[in-house]
């Protein structure tokens, strides 16, 4: 490594380079066109085999009901081969999906699913989280503030009397209602 903490540099020249480059990039495009090649020839062969030219000329009309029959059957042929072909690529691309899905996990890299609301109670939490450590019951509700029945029942009154207007009406009318309200503490307000 050089003092100074650079890469090293390297041992072939930019225009060196450039030319390797040049040379992989051409030998490329010429195997690209010989597979286009390769695969018009393989198709000209398979039809040969598969669709020998037809003689038409000179046949009644029985001997051509006959042939037409035939090339639907192997039509029909054909389409079942090309059905199974299709399913077996579907297939293949479900499962290519699925491994890629399965690397991605394996690397860590993927979204974390949303999580779910748990019913958890405050005893069970604690005894997750402490273990064995975790003594006695935290009852929450024990800590909640009782109402005592009396301060209910006289809310009630004090509602009740004020919720009627139209009996209070007369009643609280005059400077004697506003004494009324200021000595109750303002309930008609």
């Amino acid at each position: 490594m050089n003092p100074k903490g650079d890469k090293p540099k390297s041992k072939i020249s930019a225009s060196r380079k450039l030319s390797l480059k040049m040379l992989l990039l051409t030998r490329a495009c010429e195997d690209l066109e010989k597979e286009k090649q390769d695969r018009e020839e393989e198709k000209v062969r398979y039809l040969g085999e598969k669709l020998p030219p037809l003689q038409l000329s000179g046949l009644s009309m029985d001997d051509l009901q006959k042939l037409c029959k035939q090339l639907h059957e192997k039509i029909d042929v054909v389409d079942e081969e090309r059905y199974d072909c299709e399913h077996k690529v579907v297939k293949h691309n479900k499962d290519i999906h699925e491994l890629k899905l399965k690397v991605q996990d394996l690397g860590g890299k993927f979204k974390k699913p949303a999580l779910r609301k748990v019913r958890v109670s405050a005893d069970e939490m604690m005894r997750a989280l402490l273990g064995s450590k975790h003594k006695g019951s935290m009852d929450l509700r024990a800590n909640l503030k009782s109402v005592k029945k009396e301060d209910v029942k006289q809310d009630k009154v004090l509602t009740s009397e004020v919720g009627d207007w139209r009996k209070n009406v007369e009643a609280m009318s005059g400077m004697e209602g506003r004494k009324k309200m200021f000595d109750t503490g303002g309930g008609a307000q």
